[in-house]
């Protein structure tokens, strides 16, 4: 089962991940809510759509925008829309 994994703390975990290029988006309800925050940052993606960003926090080290969503993905994405992907040093196990 996929789990995302970063200072011995796992972050998310299930059998319902969804790989686009390269990453696995987790089901926003298989994510472990108490150590994400919400951060101010977002990004565009041309196919996607615009990006929005959690930081991380573990026993009080902060990981920056270390996952992202999309919570309207365009057409093309919304197999993703409501899943949550992971960068920054969180490894996510296969």
């Amino acid at each position: 089962m996929p789990k995302a994994i970063w200072n011995g703390v796992v972050l998310a975990e299930s059998d319902n991940t969804v790989v686009v290029e390269g990453n696995h988006y987790f089901p926003v309800d298989t994510i472990n809510k108490q150590y994400f925050t919400e951060s101010n940052t977002h990004s565009s993606c041309p196919w996607k759509g615009v990006a929005s960003y959690y930081s991380i926090d573990v026993d009080g080290q902060i990981n920056k925008d270390a996952a992202w969503y999309y919570p309207s993905a365009k057409e093309k994405a919304k197999n993703i829309e409501g899943h949550v992907a992971f960068w920054k040093g969180v490894k996510v196990e296969a």
